[in-house]
């Protein structure tokens, strides 16, 4: 194989992984709590602004997708030490992400996820610093993500407070 084939294979297949990573988290998620959608969630007391559950699905699938992209532009940009501070703060915030499903929908636990959130929101700010110091657009594509949690702060905070 020609060494610019063996290079674009090489890219097609971190790009590839680098989707999977965030995707596979939210599906994980999304399907251990799915359950609780129409039994837990639906029975309890929402705020006026609670989206309709069909706009959950797409909304997070096409952020786990700006994730992964965002992820293959940092992993494309070998910088050193802040190269590996952006990987590990990716999956920190990550984690807590995946976290907050169970500890929300699983374990019926608003006030918990509620302060769980907030450092995930702090994470995300953190990551989108240290993205931009790397790769200006990889820390853009992030801003859907740091906005719709935000969003889904107050959703939660409101739904803590309701019930």
């Amino acid at each position: 194989m020609l060494p610019w084939k063996t290079l674009f294979m090489k890219n097609v297949v971190k790009f590839i992984i680098c989707l999977f990573i965030p995707l596979a988290v939210g599906a994980v998620s999304g399907f251990v709590t799915s359950s609780s959608i129409n039994t837990w969630y639906a029975a309890i007391q929402k705020p006026w602004f609670n989206p309709p559950n069909n706009l959950f699905g797409p909304v997070w699938t096409i952020l786990y997708i700006l994730m992964g992209i965002s992820l293959f532009m940092i992993v494309q940009s070998d910088t050193g030490k802040s190269h590996r501070k952006s990987i590990v703060i990716f999956a920190v915030q990550l984690f807590l992400n995946f976290c907050w499903s169970f500890l929300f929908f699983t374990f019926h636990a608003p006030g918990i996820a509620l302060v769980e959130i907030l450092f995930l929101l702090v994470s995300i700010i953190v990551m989108i610093n240290i993205f931009y110091k790397i790769n200006k657009t990889a820390a853009l594509l992030q801003i859907p993500y740091l906005m719709w949690v935000s969003f889904a702060s107050l959703l939660n905070g409101a739904i803590w407070y309701l019930n």
